[in-house]
């Protein structure tokens, strides 16, 4: 019996995101990148040097928004 998406590469077909909570990020980012280099499951990339969520994969573990210098990420009630 064959696994679904169990061939290489093919995590990005298995979205994993199943928190109640999601980090938000505000306007008051400054692009410093710790929420990029802390997140364990590397759901935050950089667009125009601001941060960017990836909701389909994060966990909700909260790292970014304790590492953000500038409070501008908060933990939100996810909408479904």
């Amino acid at each position: 019996m064959k696994i679904p998406y169990s061939e290489p590469g093919s995590s990005r077909k298995n979205k994993t995101g199943w928190s109640e909570k999601i980090p938000v990020i505000s306007e008051k980012c400054i692009g410093c990148k710790q929420c990029y280099f802390h997140c364990p499951e590397w759901c935050i990339e950089m667009i125009n040097n601001k941060a960017s969520v990836d909701v389909d994969y994060c966990k909700g573990c909260g790292i970014c928004e304790s590492v953000c210098p500038v409070k501008a990420i908060e933990m939100k009630d996810r909408k479904r």
